[in-house]
């Protein structure tokens, strides 16, 4: 099991029973109280329980891929580029397109959750933590998750 929360539109936290990983986006900085310090930008890394892929894109930003207990975690941001390097059963994004390219089980809304509702005619619920489980017990229709 593990909880995504996030306190800021850029950043994305995810929780495990042994560590806690931020991932800010627009500093593609990844904070996960290591000896070593932050990560920044690309690259694999093992961090407790979590495998990260930071892939770059053409514009010089890094969007993640997040895989615990075989559920992946994509955290985008509004980055609309190298969507084809990203498989996500959860996606953390501001981007219509995105969403649609990527097809996501559950989305967390980052940015203008009014428009992304409404151009893709689902509804949002309010939580202050994801809790996931699973992959089973993601939702069999998309849905979207604004988190407070």
């Amino acid at each position: 099991m593990f909880e995504i929360e996030s306190k800021k539109p850029t950043e994305i936290t995810i929780a495990t029973k042994t560590i806690t990983i931020k991932f800010d986006i627009e500093e593609a900085i990844i904070d996960a109280g290591l000896a070593v310090g932050k990560i920044k930008g690309p690259g694999e890394f093992e961090i407790g329980e979590a495998t990260i892929r930071g892939i770059p894109t053409e514009s010089g930003k890094t969007i993640y891929d997040v895989e615990i207990n075989n559920v992946h975690v994509g955290i985008i941001g509004a980055i609309e580029e190298n969507l084809d390097d990203i498989v996500s059963d959860i996606l953390c994004t501001s981007s219509v397109r995105a969403i649609r390219e990527i097809e996501p089980k559950l989305i967390v809304a980052m940015g203008n959750v009014d428009g992304m509702v409404s151009e893709l005619k689902l509804t949002a619920r309010t939580e202050k933590k994801l809790k996931v489980k699973s992959l089973d017990s993601l939702p069999a229709a998309k849905e979207v998750v604004v988190l407070t």
